[in-house]
């Protein structure tokens, strides 16, 4: 059954390890995400962004999916289903379809109106058990369209949406969505730090997990961060490991075009990668 993500959150921040969001993008995304955490005994949150939820023939499409799976494949460890910045009329729609956790994405309108909305899917979200993620200050690069510099967030604002009552909160420190460019700065701790600094016992979230060299990543977790998101780097595995098996020439060897023998290098590779990345977060073993 899928759960919000509060509980496991709440423990991550206060045993300094974090939960991995994977984003999903179809079956043997889902699939190999799902069975990793089972095997490594791990929490986890499956991310959906609004494009992806599009791409997968909308939300009760991803609901249907992956409650399917979760009773399938015998999974008994803490997951999470949750909205990937999402607008405020993708939010309301994954909670009717039955989203365990959404993200409102508030960060690109003025602080007020930021505020505002929120403050609506707040009170939705408690009517329902469900967990709220906002963010404040622009994460850089593109997701689904919307590109920003990796500017950091204002802490004081932090601080006023955190009242609100969210779950947790996604605040810039100068990290960005996809590949980390040459002349990347490096991530803000002390952007970090005054954000903790006001928030208190608020599980933080990092965006743009994939790139980011493994000290960082100990030391934001070390300082508040509970929550960390990864979609480019399975993507990149996913990928390298299927271009392998058609260089190769496995795809035209015996039923090597079946789909479920041309997809599963891919699927294996991101095993890989989510295993690597639940280690690195030290979330193995916390469900």
């Amino acid at each position: 059954m899928l759960v919000s993500a509060k509980e496991m959150l709440t423990k991550a921040k206060a045993g300094k390890y974090a939960v991995g969001q994977f984003n999903i993008n179809n079956l043997e995304w889902t699939k190999a995400i799902l069975q990793t955490a089972q095997e490594l005994n791990s929490p986890v949150i499956l991310g959906v962004s609004e494009g992806a939820g599009k791409y997968m023939c909308g939300y009760k499409t991803v609901v249907g999916m992956v409650n399917g799976m979760l009773e399938e494949l015998n999974i008994t460890v803490p997951v999470a289903l949750h909205l990937d910045h999402g607008s405020f009329e993708g939010a309301k729609a994954c909670i009717n379809a039955g989203f365990s956790s959404i993200m409102f994405d508030g960060s690109h309108y003025p602080i007020e109106e930021n505020i505002e909305k929120t403050k609506q899917l707040v009170n939705a979200c408690d009517i329902l058990g469900l967990s709220i993620e906002a963010e404040v200050g622009s994460i850089g690069g593109e997701e689904d369209g919307v590109v920003g510099a990796g500017e950091c967030a204002d802490p004081e604002e932090c601080k006023m949406i955190a009242d609100l009552g969210v779950t947790m909160l996604a605040a810039g420190i100068g990290n960005i969505h996809g590949k980390y460019p040459e002349n990347w700065q490096g991530l803000s701790f002390e952007t970090l730090d005054a954000v903790q600094a006001k928030t208190g016992d608020m599980p933080l979230v990092l965006h743009g997990g994939t790139g980011i060299p493994a000290d960082m990543i100990k030391k934001a977790i070390s300082l508040g961060v509970a929550k960390i998101n990864v979609n480019t780097e399975c993507q990149l595995s996913f990928q390298e490991a299927t271009r392998k098996y058609i260089e190769e020439g496995k795809d035209q060897q015996g039923k090597g075009f079946d789909p479920r023998k041309l997809l599963a290098p891919g699927a294996e590779a991101i095993k890989a990668t989510v295993k690597e990345k639940m280690e690195l977060f030290g979330s193995v073993g916390k469900a």
